[in-house]
């Protein structure tokens, strides 16, 4: 028998890690509700800048994703890797060194994100600096990860391992592909690729950052804390291995049903399309592996708060991802798109799948750490009822939202005109199920609070124990008795692992990208498609830096209710300039792809200032600050050369006469404006403010074609 080896686990860090995601938790959904307010009191944008909707929802989104989700996962994997490994972390330095880096790109994003400093993909507007600062610690992480892999005293790497391997290195993959971009200055960059072919990888990088970093890493925990709470082994070795390997290869090439549509080649679409519906079936093998795993266990589940959390969460997970499958199909997708339902679908995963994860694994930790027992099983029920109701209370009216989002703006009279051709009737009609929406998201942050306190008083409770002594025989040679189970092979290759991870994922990321990347007829030109000149150029960038692509999108779709309502539908040769690519994925506003020339310079004028002056209802944000902001132009012969370099066709040279350019389509502008305004408008410094630019860039939209 081989002899035992002493050593300890170090809790210091799941400590850590489980502090930041309750703290951060607690951040990212009061600024979410805050926001959800916001769309019924308009007021609550503030009339200032780093207030506005625009700004504050990639905030809310980042925080929820990765300072709540990213500090969940790295909690559990911290507290399961070391107790499946029996082996503590492989460098303590490492571990402090992951979390204080982690923790610094949350601040930095907390910091620039609401200053307008972002980019425009979803899940990704963080600018260049912080993303190289995210690869670093991404990589910090692995180092620790694969170390203590390494040194391990178990053979075979149970499930959860696979998963934690499978997202680290699809993680990387994703990160870099979506993010290879130029630098302009130390908070402004634009994207290599453009138009099509950065929507295409933006939602291959988008979709999957859902797939492998808010599901893989939970499966992970699923596999180990439900078991663990439950008292009871997986269901199914085997249903594990299939559920995997398939979820896996499969999820990868589902990002273009975001996609349908659009100006996206049907070929990409319908790749999306499929594997999305194949998705279906992995997913569910991992939910019903999770829910099996509680046979014979459901009395005490009707007890245990840890258990009732963990299988609303399992079930929430079932839900979102047979939901998801649904929405990829095309006459769903048609209804769906651009509607609050897809908001509702995206929260019952993050509010039921890992936030319901994530509290049970909470409430089974804590104590464990600090050597005690819950302070409250009453408050834990409490906080489980209330943040149930509380995600009913959500998702149910973005339903119904999304439903009538979808009918009114598709809805025809007999003579074949539009029944509600003002886009407000809409907005109007859901402020409802919005303030709906709110309520329960007060719900659920309510019972967090409550869970907050109990944890607290659990922990005031306790004596924490930071080294927990464990002991464990040294790892043996692998000898084979008998025929062992074909899968054995690779458990006991955590390098093989890795390999064959990336491989799988890869498969599907060359197939959909390369073709778009290297064929040029999936991207026809247009002649009459010219580059943004420099004042459009700047107003777009402050369209991104206000965030105006959360709730207007510029993608109209080859339907008969969107052709009346916006024009043209869009071809995929008019954004070949287009980085980034702006057709957002939420309509709280119109379409704006045809804007240009609808309006006067005059309209757009007083509709930032209030938009309520031009659109009564309307729920849009104050944006006056456009209107007493001097433009900063002194980047712009920077931007004309790093978009030079990614083949915009501007003349050669022409930076260094691009800011007279500039300035000679101020003028013209601020001219026409005066003219329409007259004696309203008494600013002699007119044609060096922001709103120029943004009226320039909007007057630009849409108006190649008729060149």
């Amino acid at each position: 028998m081989a002899q035992l080896e002493h050593f300890s686990y170090d809790n210091k860090i799941v400590r850590s890690f489980a502090l930041a995601t309750i703290l951060w938790g607690v951040v990212g959904m009061t600024v979410g509700l805050w926001i959800a307010f916001a769309l019924i009191f308009p007021d609550m944008n503030l009339d200032t800048p780093w207030m506005t909707f625009g700004r504050i929802r990639p905030l809310h989104t980042n925080a929820a994703i990765f300072a709540f989700v990213g500090n969940g996962i790295f909690m559990g994997v911290y507290y399961s890797l070391q107790r499946l490994l029996k082996t503590r972390m492989f460098s303590d330095f490492l571990s402090k060194l992951h979390f204080w880096g982690w923790q610094l790109i949350i601040v930095a994003a907390a910091l620039t994100l609401p200053l307008g400093k972002m980019g425009a993909h979803e899940y990704a507007e963080l600018e260049w600096p912080i993303d190289i600062a995210i690869a670093v610690v991404w990589v910090v992480f692995g180092i620790n990860m694969f170390g203590t892999i390494l040194k391990r005293r178990e053979q075979h790497l149970y499930v959860a391992i696979w998963f934690y391997i499978a997202t680290w290195v699809t993680v990387t993959m994703l990160h870099i592909g979506n993010n290879l971009e130029l630098p302009v200055s130390l908070w402004k960059s634009y994207p290599v690729f453009a138009g099509v072919q950065d929507a295409l990888v933006q939602w291959w990088y988008g979709h999957n950052a859902v797939a492998f970093f808010l599901t893989t890493p939970y499966l992970g925990l699923m596999y180990y804390f439900l078991p663990k709470a439950a008292n009871r082994p997986v269901f199914s070795y085997r249903l594990s291995i299939v559920h995997f390997w398939a979820l896996i290869f499969i999820y990868i090439w589902a990002g273009p049903h975001h996609l349908l549509y659009t100006s996206l080649p049907d070929w990409a679409q319908s790749l999306g399309t499929v594997f999305s519906v194949m998705l279906i079936a992995p997913s569910w093998g991992g939910m019903l592996n999770g829910l099996l795993t509680l046979r014979g266990a459901w009395d005490r589940v009707r007890q245990d708060p840890i258990l009732k959390f963990m299988v609303v969460a399992v079930t929430a997970y079932g839900m979102s991802t047979f939901e998801g499958p649904m929405l990829s199909i095309k006459s769903v997708n048609a209804i769906s798109h651009f509607t609050d339902w897809t908001i509702g679908h995206v929260h019952i995963g993050t509010l039921g799948w890992n936030g319901f994860l994530t509290f049970g694994i909470l409430y089974w930790l804590i104590p464990r750490l600090y050597n005690t027992k819950l302070h409250s099983v009453s408050l834990a029920n409490a906080h489980f009822w209330i943040g149930t109701l509380g995600i009913l209370f959500y998702a149910i009216p973005l339903y119904g939202a999304g439903w009538t989002q979808a009918l009114m703006w598709k809805q025809f009279n007999p003579d074949g005109t539009l029944v509600y051709p003002n886009f407000l009737e809409t907005v109007t009609q859901i402020l409802p199920m919005y303030a709906m929406r709110a309520f329960g998201g007060t719900l659920y942050l309510t019972g967090v609070l409550i869970m907050v306190y109990n944890l607290v008083k659990t922990m005031g409770a306790g004596a924490f124990i930071g080294d927990e002594e464990a002991e464990a025989p040294a790892l043996q040679p692998h000898v084979a008795h008998g025929k062992e189970y074909w899968h054995k092979w690779i458990e006991r290759k955590p390098v093989q692992m890795l390999i064959v991870s990336l491989i799988v994922v890869l498969i599907g990321g060359i197939v959909e990208i390369a073709p778009m990347l290297l064929v040029e007829d999936n991207v026809p030109k247009i002649e009459s498609v010219k580059p943004y000149t420099p004042l459009e150029l700047a107003g777009r960038d402050i369209y991104i830096r206000e965030g105006c692509l959360a709730c207007h999108s510029q993608m109209i779709r080859p339907f008969r209710s969107e052709t009346e309502r916006y024009g043209e539908y869009s071809k995929s040769g008019e954004y070949i300039y287009d980085r980034p690519f702006l057709w957002g994925s939420k309509r709280t506003g119109p379409d704006l792809h045809r804007v240009g020339g609808k309006y006067n310079h005059a309209w757009h004028y007083n509709h930032m200032m209030d938009p309520t002056s031009t659109s009564s209802q309307s729920i849009m944000p104050r944006y006056s600050w456009l209107h007493e902001n001097i433009l900063d132009a002194s980047d712009i012969p920077a931007k004309i050369r790093v978009l030079q370099k990614l083949h915009t066709p501007y003349p050669k040279g022409y930076d260094k006469i691009a800011l007279k350019d500039l300035e000679k389509q101020a003028k013209k502008i601020a001219g026409e404006l005066r003219e329409q305004l007259g004696e309203d408008l008494d600013d002699p410094n007119l044609e060096k403010r922001e709103i120029i630019a943004l009226i320039a860039y909007l007057q630009r939209l849409g108006t190649d074609l008729s060149k």
